[in-house]
């Protein structure tokens, strides 16, 4: 006789039995192309990290101050001396440098791979319908699943920390570009049209040009997005920031913890304003400007 609980049971569907056995049968069979891509992103952090440490911690402070006086105002600048000052004061400079070059190396190969692909969303109908139920499962996932499938490819290291970060940061890229690109004018496409500019000349002279203050808005995006996953790169044994506010939690180190997550927040801030202005620079949004001045 049967057991009237088991009636009332659904069957186990194995999914995780499958998603591991396309793990495994990945890294055995394209074994050296995660090996390359282990070399290339471990050689642009580390690369991107010396240069960034190389010189003095006090010159580079002066070098990030006078950035900022250039790209903003002197208030910014003034910000930017105190902040990168104190994060300096607090021997928390090298590791905030090492997260820097994690998230810029990140940010890059985001932007790298999510741009294109939203110029192709927005360019055919049939490419978004597939891309945005992908970006909808990356966005809703919690970060520490994208562990799990990364440190079986590429162990322990800055390198898991990297790929996690670029899937994390991915998607606003993605979004904002193909909603950019969208949102041009279809008068202006035409009228491009009618002077015999073909596809490229269209999308590269008109609308990657209208569409940059919402791609910059997405670059913004990616690079929060990435800033904010030192924590789990540090857990994944990426230095930096991350690693010191992760032993601070396991240890209940409130002030270690507390310094490394200040030296956060001054670096997100930064690398924030910054962006903003090269936003705010762009040929539309000085077209814009202008417009409404006469207006």
């Amino acid at each position: 006789m049967l057991d009237p609980v088991l009636l009332t049971q659904l069957p186990r569907v194995p999914l995780g039995d499958a998603f591991q056995a396309v793990v495994e049968w990945l890294n055995n069979n394209i074994g050296p192309v995660f090996d390359f891509i282990e070399l290339v992103v471990s050689g642009a952090v580390a690369g991107l990290t010396a240069a960034l440490t190389w010189l003095p911690d006090l010159v580079m402070v002066l070098v990030f101050t006078a950035l900022a006086w250039w790209l903003r105002s002197w208030r910014f600048a003034l910000f930017s001396l105190i902040g990168f000052g104190l994060i300096a004061s607090i021997e928390e400079f090298d590791p905030a440098m090492e997260t820097l070059g994690l998230v810029l190396v990140s940010s890059a190969l985001a932007v790298l791979i999510g741009i294109p692909i939203g110029i192709l969303a927005a360019r055919n109908q049939k490419v978004s319908h597939v891309v945005r139920p992908v970006l909808d499962l990356m966005q809703t996932l919690p970060a520490f699943v994208y562990l799990v499938p990364v440190i079986v490819f590429f162990n322990i290291g800055v390198v898991p920390g990297v790929v996690a970060t670029v899937i994390f940061s991915l998607p606003p890229g993605v979004r904002l570009t193909e909603l950019g690109i969208r949102q041009v004018d279809s008068e202006v496409v035409e009228a491009g049209e009618a002077f015999g500019a073909r596809t490229g000349q269209i999308l590269t002279g008109i609308q990657l040009p209208l569409a940059m203050p919402s791609i910059m808005a997405g670059i913004n995006q990616v690079i929060m997005l990435s800033l904010s996953m030192v924590v789990i790169a540090g857990m994944v044994g990426a230095p930096g920031l991350g690693t010191n506010i992760y032993e601070a939690v396991t240890r209940v180190q409130l002030g270690q913890g507390f310094e490394a997550g200040l030296s956060v927040v001054i670096l997100a801030v930064y690398l924030d304003r910054i962006t903003a202005v090269l936003s705010d620079r762009s040929p539309v949004a000085r077209a814009e400007r202008k417009a409404a001045k006469t207006g």
